[in-house]
């Protein structure tokens, strides 16, 4: 069970005004208001996989932090990325179904790059670069950045067809994945593989 060391941000949900406004950049990482920015979005980022068993990343703009960082989790422990510039697009694309922390009961068939360079500056302020990133990671942070610029996942809907009720995705998610180039897949180890004989 998680310890709650802090006041439990809630994530704002589809229709809330905040999630449609362009986020400003982050300028001073040394800041105490930057620091629990930082410790509030990973917090919520963490509760939201522990409850929810999915979730690889959020943004400020979903906690009510408008500013330009992610928190972001692929397995391996949580981190940030500030400020992040897509620098390259590549011409090639998938499609996918999506899902979002601010409308956790819709998933989204849409399409983004396949693969995008990211260039970004990391907690302390420092410039990193992640090119050539696998079409998980490129999906995520196109998905991420949006939510910056205020676009939401269902802004990018291919069709009238492609909003559905996660709980028929889950349902039949062999038949809905068959539509697709890609599935997303979890970073969340299964209760079933976490427990100890």
């Amino acid at each position: 069970m998680m310890h709650d060391p802090e006041p439990r941000d809630e994530i704002l949900l589809l229709g809330d005004p905040r999630l449609r406004v362009k986020c400003a950049p982050v300028t001073d990482f040394g800041s105490p208001e930057f620091q629990s920015d930082s410790r509030r979005l990973i917090l919520a980022l963490e509760r939201f996989r522990e409850e929810n068993g999915f979730g690889r990343a959020i943004s400020g703009p979903q906690i009510g932090v408008l500013k330009r960082m992610i928190a972001v989790n692929l397995g391996e422990g949580p981190f940030m990325i500030a400020n992040p510039e897509i620098a390259v697009r590549g011409t090639e694309r998938l499609s996918l179904w999506d899902d979002c922390m601010s409308f956790p009961w819709l998933m989204v068939r849409l399409e983004r790059h396949l693969e995008i360079d990211v260039a970004y500056l990391n907690e302390r302020g420092r410039k990193e670069e992640w090119p050539g990133v696998d079409a998980a990671v490129s999906e995520l942070l196109q998905h991420e950045v949006d939510h910056l610029d205020g676009v939401l996942a269902i802004d990018r809907a291919l069709d009238r067809d492609s909003i559905i009720a996660r709980s028929l995705y889950e349902r039949q998610r062999d038949v809905f994945d068959s539509t697709v180039d890609y599935a997303i897949r979890s970073t969340i180890a299964s209760r079933k593989q976490i427990t100890k004989p």
